[in-house]
């Protein structure tokens, strides 16, 4: 990750104590912030109170520069477990100083952002959605265009370890594509599956 100067006005320090909210999931990106001393709590927050947590970040250590380099909303809440010491770097400056990296390397930093987002996502999924909400989500998106139309799904991998990466039992991940089948949001047997209605699916997702 780059390196926030010693010297620069547009790092702008700030202090926050503890249990305060520095920062919400599906909020607009506009800064990047280095936790320079103190503790941070990364989770999903129920009112202000962090009801779920997923993760620490102890500084010194950027917080949450996944979102920035993907340019995505943040997809954790991060609350501060003591009082912490920051830096507030604007996100246009830190996406300049990623530019001034070798290709290379701003191509194994984005893979890695890609790949922790993924994790995240999946984590955020399991702990705020049901086992339907879930399976509609990862059904979501490995959709595909179908020979003939419409979208499909294909499962490559077994379906206990595909429940096993939604974080449910494979007996629960069966159960529900029934359900889905009896409801018309899914159809077809074996390993391909097709996609009637992929507007419904995105809605019982939450997407």
């Amino acid at each position: 990750m780059p390196q926030i100067p010693l010297i620069d006005p547009k790092a702008q320090p700030l202090t926050a104590k503890t249990a305060e909210v520095l920062s919400r999931r599906n909020a607009p990106t506009l800064w990047v912030l280095h936790l320079d001393s103190g503790r941070v709590a990364l989770g999903l927050l129920q009112g202000e109170k962090l009801e779920h947590q997923l993760g620490v970040v102890q500084g010194p250590s950027w917080l949450d520069a996944t979102a920035a380099v993907l340019q995505l909303p943040s997809a954790v809440d991060a609350v501060a477990q003591t009082d912490v010491s920051l830096r507030r770097v604007p996100l246009a400056e830190f996406r300049r100083s990623l530019a001034s990296l070798p290709a290379s390397a701003q191509e194994v930093l984005h893979d890695m952002a890609l790949a922790h987002r993924q994790q995240t996502e999946l984590a955020v999924s399991r702990l705020s959605k049901d086992a339907e909400s879930r399976c509609a989500e990862w059904l979501v998106r490995h959709a595909e265009p179908g020979p003939q139309g419409g979208l499909i799904v294909s499962l490559q991998q077994r379906k206990r370890l595909i429940a096993a990466q939604l974080g449910i039992a494979p007996e629960t991940f069966s159960r529900v594509l029934h359900h889905l089948r009896e409801r018309g949001l899914v159809a077809g047997v074996g390993r391909i599956l097709t996609l009637p209605q992929p507007d419904s699916l995105r809605a019982l997702a939450g997407a």
